[in-house]
């Protein structure tokens, strides 16, 4: 068989696979996605590869702009709340109709039922869903959501009244976060009466631009545009997820006209890819952190000490430079410099092997010490190749006296295990979710260091956390810029991880692709995307 004949077949393979066997309509955005999801609730997970799969099917009360960091309206038209900031009246939109999936039509619109199931299943364990798919709701704990929601009520059907226990600055930007994604509670009720609950977070249905058509693990997820949607249209008819892991692949994709979008290119083909003139590149600085974390529970890393000389043992210099190409900067803080609070007067660790070892060895650490370096399996925006970094990484242990046994797993469950605590060091990041410190720095608080929860480190530390809950309380933009200043002052002297780099975050797609707004928070939303 000829080679290109060869090609051809895989190519009509692949369309028929992605756009199933009916007659396909003009208008059909391909996005070559980086992962498959766990699941399509977002309630359920972390990752921004499962966020932005469930992105498209569903609303929150509150919303992003799409592009910004500003909070408007969503399934709530308006909300009032309190003087004191305690009770928050949320006034709901009428003639919102829910998608209709196989096995399932609505018969009510969206009302308060739906916003009270939604949270409910996440904050009362006697909720009928409560334990279904898992039932670990890490972002709603990790957020400190169940200390804080004193009650929600529904005061009628387009009424939602929402109580906290005490103020919280940043309680509006959380609710426009994925977590909050409201569900259908009629079929959820349908689903649970049929034996089935667990379909409920496989076969989705929401509110949004697009409705759910099909998903087949690790190759396509197909959706199709939904005609009642009540905000921003899609402009496409048909929605596809190619499924494509690997970088380059999704290049190929990309230059095949296979795709239309693409994200995280390899920083190395950039320069090929701004010179295709069929293709257009955009990037905006990235909201984000690449961090390696360092297990705190675990000897040797209880020790400050310890912790500090892993820092200065790596040459994060060349990490920026042979890794990132350009994309990134070398970061000191978990926050980045583009967000307000970033305490610029912290000194990073410099680079001193000859130190690292003589430090490790005061420390009363035993050379050769063995440990474990996990890298992730797939790109993210943060961090374009972990597993290049954590080879740079071993070489630079060797010189210390400390070998590291490289480990990875299947996204899904490297972040599950590293939840649990069970590495001893691990890379991970983050890409802020709504524009506010607090949505960093909860990440080394002690309500996410438990079992389970976004704190890897497992670091829980007093002082870091007194200020953590008093900035949260406080609608004093001075007083909580204190606050956080000396919090990353904290942090950089107990050293719970080694902050890596802070990225720009690349997109590319072909020209034909207008309306795309890149979202600071680094997701992708499609409604107002056109192709031609």
């Amino acid at each position: 068989m000829s080679i290109g004949l060869k090609r051809g077949l895989v190519g009509a393979a692949l369309a028929t696979l992605l756009m199933g066997t009916t007659a396909v309509s003009a208008k059909t955005l391909v996005y070559c996605s980086e992962g498959s999801p766990e699941n399509f609730t977002p309630a359920l997970n972390t990752t921004g590869t499962s966020f932005d799969a469930a992105r498209p099917i569903y609303n929150q009360l509150v919303e992003f702009e799409r592009g910004s960091t500003k909070v408007g309206p969503g399934l709530a038209e308006s909300w009032t709340v309190s003087e004191d900031g305690t009770v928050i009246t949320f006034k709901l939109r009428k003639g919102v109709k829910w998608h209709t999936v196989t096995g399932f039509k609505p018969t009510r619109e969206f009302n308060a039922d739906d916003v009270l199931w939604s949270f409910n299943r996440q904050w009362k364990p006697d909720h009928p869903f409560a334990k279904v798919s898992g039932g670990k709701y890490d972002y709603f704990a990790d957020m400190d959501m169940p200390k804080l929601l004193k009650s929600l009520e529904k005061k009628d059907d387009y009424t939602v009244v929402m109580t906290l226990n005490q103020p919280n600055a940043p309680i509006l930007a959380n609710l426009a976060m994925d977590f909050a994604s409201i569900q259908s509670a009629e079929y959820a009720e349908q689903l649970l009466k049929s034996g089935k609950p667990e379909t409920f977070d496989q076969v989705p249905v929401g509110t949004g631009p697009f409705s759910f058509v099909a998903y087949q693990k690790d190759a396509v997820i197909r959706y199709k545009k939904n005609p009642d949607f009540w905000g921003e249209k899609a402009m496409v008819d048909d929605l596809v997820y190619a499924i494509t892991p690997d970088p380059t692949a999704r290049y190929s994709k990309l230059k095949a006209n296979e795709c239309q979008f693409v994200p995280y290119p390899r920083p190395a083909d950039l320069a090929e890819m701004q010179k295709d003139p069929n293709i257009q590149v955009i990037n905006q600085p990235g909201l984000n952190i690449a961090y390696w974390a360092f297990n705190n529970t675990k000897p040797p890393f209880d020790k400050k000490e310890v912790r500090q000389a892993f820092n200065m043992a790596i040459d994060k210099a060349s990490i920026i430079k042979d890794v990132y190409q350009g994309t990134g900067q070398a970061a000191k803080n978990l926050i980045p410099p583009t967000l307000w609070s970033y305490n610029d007067s912290v000194k990073d660790y410099p680079y001193d092997a000859a130190k690292a070892k003589e430090m490790l060895e005061k420390a009363g650490v035993k050379l050769p010490l063995e440990i474990d370096l996990w890298y992730m399996p797939v790109q993210r925006p943060y961090n374009p190749n972990a597993k290049r970094i954590a080879e740079m990484m071993q070489a630079d242990l060797a010189k210390v006296g400390v070998n590291a046994k490289l480990v990875t797993y299947e996204w899904g469950e490297y972040r599950k295990r590293a939840q649990q605590g069970e590495p001893m060091t691990v890379q991970l990041g983050w890409t802020g979710d709504n524009g506010d410190p607090d949505n960093f720095f909860f990440l080394r608080g002690c309500s996410a260091a438990g079992a389970g929860g976004q704190n890897l480190t497992k670091w829980c530390n007093k002082e870091f956390d007194d200020r953590l809950k008093k900035a949260a309380s406080t609608a004093d933009v001075k007083e909580r810029t204190k606050l956080y200043e000396e919090m990353q002052v904290i942090m950089k002297e107990e050293a719970p991880d080694m902050t890596i780099a802070h990225s720009i975050v690349y997109e590319v797609m072909r020209k034909g692709v207008t309306g795309y707004k890149q979202s600071p928070f680094g997701g992708h939303k499609f409604n107002g995307v056109d192709v031609q």
